[in-house]
Protein backbone atom coordinates (compact mmCIF):
# COMPACT_ATOMS: atom_id res chain seq x y z
CA UNK A 1 0.00 0.00 0.00
CA UNK A 2 1.26 3.31 -0.66
CA UNK A 3 -0.50 6.93 -0.34
CA UNK A 4 -1.04 7.08 -3.93
CA UNK A 5 -3.38 4.08 -3.51
CA UNK A 6 -5.49 5.43 -0.52
CA UNK A 7 -5.63 9.29 -2.28
CA UNK A 8 -7.10 7.21 -5.36
CA UNK A 9 -9.30 4.73 -2.98
CA UNK A 10 -10.61 8.20 -1.07
CA UNK A 11 -11.51 9.44 -5.01
CA UNK A 12 -13.38 6.41 -5.67
CA UNK A 13 -15.40 6.34 -2.77
CA UNK A 14 -16.43 9.86 -2.88
CA UNK A 15 -17.71 9.87 -6.20
CA UNK A 16 -18.88 6.93 -6.56
CA UNK A 17 -17.54 6.44 -10.07
CA UNK A 18 -14.18 4.90 -11.59
CA UNK A 19 -14.24 6.85 -14.83
CA UNK A 20 -15.03 10.66 -12.62
CA UNK A 21 -12.01 9.24 -10.07
CA UNK A 22 -9.89 8.57 -13.16
CA UNK A 23 -10.00 12.26 -14.02
CA UNK A 24 -9.64 13.80 -10.65
CA UNK A 25 -6.37 12.21 -10.52
CA UNK A 26 -5.20 12.39 -14.03
CA UNK A 27 -4.82 8.41 -14.34
CA UNK A 28 -6.92 6.11 -17.08
CA UNK A 29 -9.56 3.93 -15.84
CA UNK A 30 -8.04 0.83 -16.17
CA UNK A 31 -5.28 2.27 -13.81
CA UNK A 32 -7.52 3.49 -11.28
CA UNK A 33 -8.84 -0.12 -11.04
CA UNK A 34 -5.49 -1.53 -10.55
CA UNK A 35 -4.49 0.38 -7.93
CA UNK A 36 -8.44 -0.49 -6.21
CA UNK A 37 -7.35 -4.48 -6.89
CA UNK A 38 -3.45 -4.21 -5.13
CA UNK A 39 -5.46 -2.59 -2.13
CA UNK A 40 -8.27 -5.45 -2.08
CA UNK A 41 -5.07 -8.01 -2.36
CA UNK A 42 -3.22 -6.71 0.27
CA UNK A 43 -6.08 -6.36 3.03
CA UNK A 44 -7.83 -9.66 1.59
CA UNK A 45 -11.06 -8.25 1.39
CA UNK A 46 -13.53 -6.47 -1.34
CA UNK A 47 -13.61 -3.18 -0.96
CA UNK A 48 -16.29 -2.23 -3.68
CA UNK A 49 -19.60 -3.23 -5.00
CA UNK A 50 -19.98 -2.83 -8.79
CA UNK A 51 -23.01 -2.81 -10.71
CA UNK A 52 -23.62 -1.36 -13.66
CA UNK A 53 -25.19 1.63 -12.25
CA UNK A 54 -23.18 2.01 -9.04
CA UNK A 55 -20.27 1.91 -7.58
CA UNK A 56 -20.85 1.31 -3.57
CA UNK A 57 -18.44 0.55 -0.40
CA UNK A 58 -18.31 -2.57 1.24
CA UNK A 59 -18.44 -2.52 4.82
CA UNK A 60 -14.58 -3.47 4.72
CA UNK A 61 -14.41 -0.11 2.12
CA UNK A 62 -16.35 1.59 5.04
CA UNK A 63 -14.27 0.62 7.53
CA UNK A 64 -10.54 1.79 5.13
CA UNK A 65 -12.28 4.71 4.57
CA UNK A 66 -11.91 6.71 7.63
CA UNK A 67 -8.49 4.83 8.38
CA UNK A 68 -7.79 6.33 5.12
CA UNK A 69 -8.74 9.65 5.55
CA UNK A 70 -7.18 9.90 8.72
CA UNK A 71 -3.71 9.05 6.62
CA UNK A 72 -4.09 11.37 4.44
CA UNK A 73 -5.09 14.11 6.83
CA UNK A 74 -1.61 12.84 9.41
CA UNK A 75 0.40 13.61 5.98
CA UNK A 76 -0.77 16.79 5.46
CA UNK A 77 0.02 17.28 9.23
CA UNK A 78 3.60 16.44 8.46
CA UNK A 79 3.55 18.27 5.78
CA UNK A 80 2.53 21.61 7.47
CA UNK A 81 4.76 21.17 10.51
CA UNK A 82 8.11 20.33 8.52
CA UNK A 83 7.38 23.33 6.12
CA UNK A 84 7.00 25.40 9.08
CA UNK A 85 10.31 24.35 11.26
CA UNK A 86 12.41 26.51 9.13
CA UNK A 87 12.64 30.79 9.13
CA UNK A 88 10.82 30.98 5.37
CA UNK A 89 7.37 30.75 4.43
CA UNK A 90 7.34 27.77 2.49
CA UNK A 91 5.63 24.57 1.87
CA UNK A 92 2.05 23.88 0.08
CA UNK A 93 -0.73 26.49 0.09
CA UNK A 94 -3.95 24.06 -0.50
CA UNK A 95 -7.26 25.63 -0.97
CA UNK A 96 -10.40 25.15 -2.85
CA UNK A 97 -13.26 27.02 -4.04
CA UNK A 98 -15.36 26.91 -6.68
CA UNK A 99 -14.88 27.20 -10.76
CA UNK A 100 -16.55 31.39 -10.48
CA UNK A 101 -14.47 32.02 -7.32
CA UNK A 102 -11.23 30.89 -8.67
CA UNK A 103 -12.50 32.89 -12.12
CA UNK A 104 -13.02 35.98 -10.40
CA UNK A 105 -12.28 36.51 -6.95
CA UNK A 106 -8.81 34.80 -6.49
CA UNK A 107 -6.89 35.24 -9.47
CA UNK A 108 -4.95 38.81 -7.97
CA UNK A 109 -5.14 37.40 -4.21
CA UNK A 110 -3.45 34.19 -5.63
CA UNK A 111 -0.91 36.32 -8.42
CA UNK A 112 0.03 38.67 -4.90
CA UNK A 113 0.78 35.55 -2.39
CA UNK A 114 3.33 34.23 -5.06
CA UNK A 115 4.89 36.83 -5.43
CA UNK A 116 5.36 37.36 -2.05
CA UNK A 117 5.80 33.91 -1.29
CA UNK A 118 7.41 32.40 -4.31
CA UNK A 119 8.86 28.66 -2.55
CA UNK A 120 5.14 28.15 -1.51
CA UNK A 121 3.29 25.57 -3.98
CA UNK A 122 0.08 26.66 -4.68
CA UNK A 123 -2.53 23.87 -4.32
CA UNK A 124 -5.72 24.19 -5.65
CA UNK A 125 -9.25 22.29 -5.77
CA UNK A 126 -12.37 23.27 -8.09
CA UNK A 127 -15.44 21.56 -6.90
CA UNK A 128 -18.54 22.51 -5.75
CA UNK A 129 -18.84 24.00 -2.15
CA UNK A 130 -20.36 21.29 -0.32
CA UNK A 131 -17.53 19.40 -1.53
CA UNK A 132 -14.88 21.63 -1.16
CA UNK A 133 -16.20 22.04 2.56
CA UNK A 134 -16.04 18.22 3.08
CA UNK A 135 -12.37 18.30 2.21
CA UNK A 136 -11.71 20.96 4.38
CA UNK A 137 -13.35 18.93 7.08
CA UNK A 138 -11.38 15.97 6.24
CA UNK A 139 -8.43 17.77 6.63
CA UNK A 140 -7.48 17.07 3.01
CA UNK A 141 -7.72 20.55 2.04
CA UNK A 142 -6.43 23.44 4.68
CA UNK A 143 -8.74 26.44 3.51
CA UNK A 144 -12.42 26.60 1.62
CA UNK A 145 -13.37 29.59 0.34
CA UNK A 146 -17.37 29.13 0.30
CA UNK A 147 -20.49 31.10 -0.45
CA UNK A 148 -21.80 31.89 3.56
CA UNK A 149 -23.67 30.70 5.24
CA UNK A 150 -21.80 27.91 5.98
CA UNK A 151 -23.18 25.04 6.89
CA UNK A 152 -21.13 23.66 9.70
CA UNK A 153 -20.07 24.26 13.35
CA UNK A 154 -16.78 23.33 13.24
CA UNK A 155 -15.22 25.85 10.48
CA UNK A 156 -13.58 29.52 11.53
CA UNK A 157 -15.50 31.67 9.03
CA UNK A 158 -13.78 34.83 7.85
CA UNK A 159 -15.82 37.20 5.73
CA UNK A 160 -13.42 38.11 2.28
CA UNK A 161 -15.52 39.16 -0.84
CA UNK A 162 -18.90 41.02 0.12
CA UNK A 163 -20.73 41.86 -4.09
CA UNK A 164 -24.57 42.43 -4.91
CA UNK A 165 -26.16 40.23 -6.87
CA UNK A 166 -27.73 41.56 -10.02
CA UNK A 167 -31.02 40.46 -12.67
CA UNK A 168 -29.45 40.50 -16.15
CA UNK A 169 -30.84 40.47 -19.92
CA UNK A 170 -29.56 40.27 -23.11
CA UNK A 171 -28.65 43.79 -24.15
CA UNK A 172 -31.32 43.67 -27.60
CA UNK A 173 -33.92 42.68 -25.58
CA UNK A 174 -36.41 45.16 -25.33
CA UNK A 175 -36.03 44.92 -21.08
CA UNK A 176 -33.09 46.05 -21.69
CA UNK A 177 -34.34 49.29 -23.74
CA UNK A 178 -36.60 50.58 -20.50
CA UNK A 179 -33.25 49.05 -18.23
CA UNK A 180 -36.17 48.55 -15.49
CA UNK A 181 -38.91 45.36 -14.91
CA UNK A 182 -40.56 44.31 -11.79
CA UNK A 183 -40.10 40.47 -10.75
CA UNK A 184 -43.71 40.07 -12.00
CA UNK A 185 -42.54 41.29 -15.60
CA UNK A 186 -39.57 38.95 -15.19
CA UNK A 187 -41.34 35.78 -14.50
CA UNK A 188 -43.33 36.53 -18.08
CA UNK A 189 -40.12 35.99 -19.60
CA UNK A 190 -37.79 33.23 -20.20
CA UNK A 191 -35.36 32.14 -16.60
CA UNK A 192 -32.09 30.95 -17.11
CA UNK A 193 -32.09 29.08 -13.53
CA UNK A 194 -28.62 28.31 -12.02
CA UNK A 195 -28.06 24.49 -11.70
CA UNK A 196 -27.62 24.64 -7.52
CA UNK A 197 -26.21 26.26 -4.89
CA UNK A 198 -27.14 30.00 -3.18
CA UNK A 199 -27.99 31.75 -6.25
CA UNK A 200 -30.48 29.25 -7.62
CA UNK A 201 -32.40 29.08 -4.04
CA UNK A 202 -32.23 32.89 -4.22
CA UNK A 203 -33.52 33.25 -7.61
CA UNK A 204 -36.10 30.52 -6.51
CA UNK A 205 -37.09 32.44 -3.96
CA UNK A 206 -37.73 35.57 -5.30
CA UNK A 207 -39.70 34.36 -8.71
CA UNK A 208 -41.98 31.71 -5.93
CA UNK A 209 -44.90 33.74 -6.04
CA UNK A 210 -45.17 33.96 -9.78
CA UNK A 211 -44.14 30.03 -10.15
CA UNK A 212 -47.23 28.73 -11.91
CA UNK A 213 -46.41 30.61 -15.15
CA UNK A 214 -42.70 30.38 -14.77
CA UNK A 215 -41.10 29.35 -18.01
CA UNK A 216 -37.63 27.55 -17.13
CA UNK A 217 -35.59 27.62 -20.36
CA UNK A 218 -32.19 25.71 -18.97
CA UNK A 219 -30.86 24.98 -15.83
CA UNK A 220 -26.57 25.40 -16.03
CA UNK A 221 -23.69 24.33 -13.56
CA UNK A 222 -21.64 27.29 -14.86
CA UNK A 223 -21.54 30.93 -14.57
CA UNK A 224 -19.84 31.47 -17.62
CA UNK A 225 -22.17 29.27 -19.55
CA UNK A 226 -25.05 31.76 -18.06
CA UNK A 227 -23.88 34.82 -19.41
CA UNK A 228 -23.09 33.10 -23.02
CA UNK A 229 -26.49 32.25 -23.18
CA UNK A 230 -28.18 35.28 -21.44
CA UNK A 231 -25.88 37.54 -24.02
CA UNK A 232 -27.68 34.95 -26.80
CA UNK A 233 -30.85 36.16 -25.44
CA UNK A 234 -31.88 32.59 -24.02
CA UNK A 235 -33.41 34.51 -20.77
CA UNK A 236 -32.80 36.61 -18.07
CA UNK A 237 -30.80 35.16 -14.92
CA UNK A 238 -28.99 36.64 -11.64
CA UNK A 239 -25.52 36.92 -11.48
CA UNK A 240 -22.47 38.38 -9.28
CA UNK A 241 -22.25 41.60 -10.20
CA UNK A 242 -18.63 41.21 -10.50
CA UNK A 243 -18.68 38.37 -12.68
CA UNK A 244 -20.16 40.27 -15.66
CA UNK A 245 -18.03 43.43 -15.80
CA UNK A 246 -16.38 42.22 -19.04
CA UNK A 247 -19.64 41.54 -20.74
CA UNK A 248 -21.66 45.19 -19.27
CA UNK A 249 -18.28 46.84 -21.37
CA UNK A 250 -18.67 44.66 -24.40
CA UNK A 251 -21.90 46.13 -24.66
CA UNK A 252 -23.65 42.06 -24.23
CA UNK A 253 -25.99 42.08 -21.63
CA UNK A 254 -27.42 44.74 -19.30
CA UNK A 255 -28.08 45.26 -15.59
CA UNK A 256 -32.11 45.28 -14.81
CA UNK A 257 -33.35 47.13 -11.76
CA UNK A 258 -36.35 45.34 -10.28
CA UNK A 259 -38.48 45.75 -7.32
CA UNK A 260 -36.90 42.86 -5.80
CA UNK A 261 -35.09 43.20 -2.66
CA UNK A 262 -30.54 43.70 -2.86
CA UNK A 263 -29.31 40.57 -1.89
CA UNK A 264 -25.25 40.03 -1.97
CA UNK A 265 -22.87 37.45 -2.60
CA UNK A 266 -20.74 36.58 0.12
CA UNK A 267 -17.49 34.66 0.26
CA UNK A 268 -15.26 33.80 3.48
CA UNK A 269 -12.39 31.91 3.90
CA UNK A 270 -12.75 28.66 6.20
CA UNK A 271 -10.78 26.29 8.07
CA UNK A 272 -11.17 23.70 10.51
CA UNK A 273 -11.19 25.32 14.09
CA UNK A 274 -9.51 22.59 15.55
CA UNK A 275 -6.14 22.37 13.50
CA UNK A 276 -3.99 24.90 13.73
CA UNK A 277 -2.71 26.79 10.14
CA UNK A 278 -0.16 26.64 8.66
CA UNK A 279 2.10 29.59 8.00
CA UNK A 280 1.71 29.49 4.87
CA UNK A 281 -2.26 29.69 4.76
CA UNK A 282 -1.90 31.86 7.95
CA UNK A 283 -0.16 34.55 5.35
CA UNK A 284 -2.63 33.73 2.42
CA UNK A 285 -5.75 34.52 5.17
CA UNK A 286 -3.54 37.54 5.69
CA UNK A 287 -3.14 38.75 2.54
CA UNK A 288 -7.08 37.86 1.44
CA UNK A 289 -8.48 39.96 4.19
CA UNK A 290 -6.48 43.17 3.44
CA UNK A 291 -7.70 42.72 -0.19
CA UNK A 292 -11.22 42.67 1.32
CA UNK A 293 -10.49 45.57 3.16
CA UNK A 294 -9.60 47.61 -0.33
CA UNK A 295 -12.38 46.33 -1.45
CA UNK A 296 -14.64 47.37 0.97
CA UNK A 297 -12.70 51.13 0.55
CA UNK A 298 -13.01 51.50 -3.23
CA UNK A 299 -16.30 50.41 -3.07
CA UNK A 300 -17.34 53.03 -0.66
CA UNK A 301 -15.94 55.60 -2.78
Amino acid sequence: MDLDQLATFIEVAELGNFSRAAEKVLRSQSAVSAQIRQLEDEYGEKLFDRTKKSVTLTPAGELLLDYARRIMSLRQESLRAVADSGADTRGVLSIGANETTFLYVLPEVLACYHRKYPNVRISVYRNFSHKVLQKVEDDVMELGVLTTPVRSSSMTVIPIFRDPLVWIVAADSPLAQRGTASLAELAQHEVILHKMGSLRRLMEKQLHPFKPRLRVTMELASAEMVKKFVAAGLGVSMISERFVQEELREGKVKILQTDGETTYRELAIVYHEGRSLSRAAKEFVTIAVDYSKRDARAAAK
